[in-house]
C-alpha cells in the first residue's frame, strides 16, 4: 500500500493545488458521514419508516454543523468550473461542448442509480411490501439528486457568475427570508432559496478564481462574520440550531435552505479557506493524498451510492432480527452508541457498491471529458499552474505525456 501510496504522489504534477481536492473529498465524506448519523429506518410493524435522533435529541445539532459540508462542496464547484471554462475559452473550446463534458461526468453515474432502484422498488411493491416502506426507501436512495440539479443548474449558468459578487444572492435569501417568517408570504417563496442560497458559496469560488480570496484577511472574515450571524439568527431570530431537517419541525434550514444555513455556509468556506496552507502540506504525505486523490476519482459513485449502502445493510440485518442502531427508534445515547458501531459496516457497504459502480463514472471520453488509450478512459484531474506572482489552479486537458492517477 505504501508503494501505490507512493506511485500516485509521483504521477500528480508538482504543481498541483492540493488542497482543492482535499476540501472536495471532506466536503463529500462530510455529507456521506451526516446523513449515516441521522438517518435511521426504524422497523416498524412489517415496514420500515424514517426517523431522525435530532428530533429526540435536539442538543445533538451540533452534529450537523460539522458534516453539514455542502457549501464547501459549493465552494469548490465554483472554483473549479471557473477555472475549467477560462481554460477551455483558451482552448477554442465552445460552450456547449465544455458544458456537455462536464454534465456527462456529473450525471453518467445517475442512470445506474436509476435504473436500480426502479427494478427495486418495482419488485417489492410486486412481492408485498408496505407502499409508505417503498416510497421511504425510494425517497432516501434518490435525494442526493437534488444537489446534482442545482449544481448542474449552477454550472450551465457559470458564463453568467464568474463576476458575479456574493453579496447579491445573500441579500435575495436575506429578503426571501423576510417575506416568509416576518410579512407571512406563502411558504413555496422559501424555494428561490434552492438557487440564490446555494449560489453564495458557488459565486465565492468563482471569487478565489479571480484571486479575491488569497489573503487570510478574507477567510477571517467569512468565519467571523458568518459565525456570528448563524449565532445571531439561531439564538434570537428562532432559526433552528440542527443546519439539515428534522423530520417533524416546522422549519428545516435546508428544505429550502435559510438565511441561517447560507451564513453557515459562509463560516465554513471562511474554514476552508484559512486551512489551504495546512491542507497543501498535509497532502504532501503520499498516504494522506492517495486517499484523497481516490476518493475525488469516485466522488460521484460515493455521493449518490452512500444512502443505498445505508439501506442495503438495514435490510439485509433484519434477517438478525430487529438491531439496536439499526431499526430501533433514534432515541437515546445507546442508540448513538450503536449507530456509531454500524459505521465501518455502512462503509463496507459502499465499498461494495464502488467495486459494481465505479465503471460508470469512468466511462466516456471525447475531448474535453478525458481521452480514451485503447478503449480506457484516462483520469482527469484538476491541474494547477504557478505563474510567477501567485498560485492559481487551472483544469486542463491531459496530454498523452502526462502520467495517470
Amino acid at each position: 500500500m505504501r508503494r501505490a501510496a507512493e506511485r500516485i504522489d509521483a504521477a500528480t504534477p508538482a504543481s498541483r493545488d492540493r488542497a482543492v481536492d482535499a476540501l472536495r473529498a471532506f466536503a463529500i465524506l462530510g455529507v456521506v458521514l451526516g446523513h449515516w448519523l441521522v438517518t435511521a429506518l426504524v422497523a416498524d410493524g412489517g415496514g420500515l419508516r424514517a426517523a431522525s435522533p435530532l428530533h429526540a435529541m435536539p442538543w445533538l445539532a451540533p452534529v450537523s454543523w460539522a458534516f453539514q459540508t455542502l457549501a464547501v462542496f459549493f465552494l469548490v464547484g465554483g472554483h473549479v468550473a471557473t477555472l475549467g471554462y477560462a481554460s477551455a475559452r483558451a482552448r477554442g473550446t465552445s460552450y456547449g461542448r465544455w458544458l456537455s463534458a462536464r454534465l456527462s461526468r456529473l450525471f453518467r453515474p445517475v442512470a445506474a442509480v436509476l435504473a436500480l432502484w426502479t427494478v427495486t422498488a418495482a419488485l417489492l411493491l410486486l412481492t408485498g411490501a408496505e407502499y409508505a416502506t417503498v416510497h421511504t426507501l425510494v425517497k432516501l436512495a434518490l435525494s442526493p439528486l437534488w444537489f446534482l440539479l442545482v449544481f448542474a443548474a449552477l454550472t450551465a449558468a457559470t458564463p453568467l457568475l464568474t463576476r458575479l459578487h456574493p453579496l447579491w444572492p445573500l441579500v435575495v435569501v436575506l429578503h426571501v427570508d423576510l417575506l416568509r417568517f416576518g410579512f407571512g408570504a406563502p411558504a413555496w417563496l422559501g424555494w428561490i432559496n434552492l438557487a440564490a442560497g446555494w449560489l453564495v458559496p458557488y459565486t465565492l469560488g468563482a471569487a478565489w478564481t479571480r484571486g479575491e480570496l488569497e489573503h487570510r484577511r478574507a477567510g477571517r472574515l467569512l468565519l467571523a462574520g458568518g459565525t456570528a450571524a448563524t449565532a445571531a439568527l439561531v439564538a434570537w431570530a428562532g432559526y433552528p440550531a440542527s443546519m439539515v431537517g428534522v423530520p417533524g419541525a416546522e422549519v428545516s434550514n435546508l428544505n429550502p435552505p435559510t438565511l441561517a444555513a447560507v451564513t453557515f455556509g459562509l463560516a465554513q468556506c471562511g474554514l476552508a479557506l484559512l486551512l489551504r496552507d495546512r491542507l497543501r502540506g498535509a497532502m504532501r504525505r503520499p498516504a494522506v493524498w492517495a486517499v484523497v486523490a481516490l476518493v475525488n476519482l469516485s466522488a460521484m459513485t460515493i455521493f449518490l451510492w452512500h444512502q443505498t449502502a445505508l439501506m442495503a445493510t438495514t435490510v439485509t440485518g433484519l434477517l438478525g432480527g430487529r438491531l439496536s442502531g439499526l431499526h430501533t427508534s433514534p432515541e437515546g445515547l445507546d442508540w448513538v452508541v450503536a449507530r456509531l458501531a454500524w459505521l465501518p459496516v455502512f462503509a463496507l457497504g459502499l465499498a461494495a457498491c464502488w467495486v459494481a459502480f465505479r465503471s460508470f463514472e469512468r466511462e466516456g471520453g471525447g475531448r474535453d471529458g478525458g481521452r480514451r488509450d485503447g478503449g480506457r478512459r484516462r483520469s482527469r484531474i484538476v491541474r494547477v499552474h504557478r505563474p510567477p506572482e501567485r498560485v492559481t489552479a487551472e483544469p486542463t486537458e491531459r496530454t498523452e505525456g502526462d502520467r495517470r492517477v
